[in-house]
């Protein structure tokens, strides 16, 4: 007989990654990939586009740079705040780990900061705060 623990079935996170480098969006694929944690990955180059796919799919986690064009970083999380979107694990994954950038980050509610580069085994240890 299963127990109720058992029973329950662990249910695939969907996961936004926001950076205007492919290359580093296919970085954090990678990592997320290699963490075996099941999701389902989806990309934007700033944040706008960001907001376009958070429009359509329920997120449970964005990855995102700080510095991009069009729309930074700093800008998509004021305005997922603005939009209520207040229930999506934030993390920054960004070059820029100032004293003052954190400090900005903890105001607009960002949960997790990852500096490049990173080891795959810190976006393994952000994804287990979603487990």
């Amino acid at each position: 007989m299963q127990s109720d623990k058992e029973s329950v079935v662990r249910r695939q996170l969907s996961i936004l990654i926001v950076d205007d480098s492919a290359m580093m969006r296919a970085m954090i694929r990678r990592a997320i990939t290699l963490t075996g944690v099941e999701a389902t990955l989806f990309e934007a180059g700033n944040g706008r586009e960001a907001l376009e796919v958070m429009e359509k799919q329920a997120i449970d986690a964005v990855f995102t740079d700080i510095n991009m064009p069009v729309m930074t970083g700093t800008d998509l999380l004021r305005e997922m705040s603005a939009r209520g979107l207040r229930d999506i694990l934030r993390v920054i994954v960004s070059t820029d780990g100032s004293d003052a950038r954190r400090e900005e980050a903890r105001e607009l509610d960002v949960q997790l900061y990852v500096n490049k580069p990173f080891a795959p085994e810190a976006i393994r240890d952000v994804l287990a705060q979603l487990s």
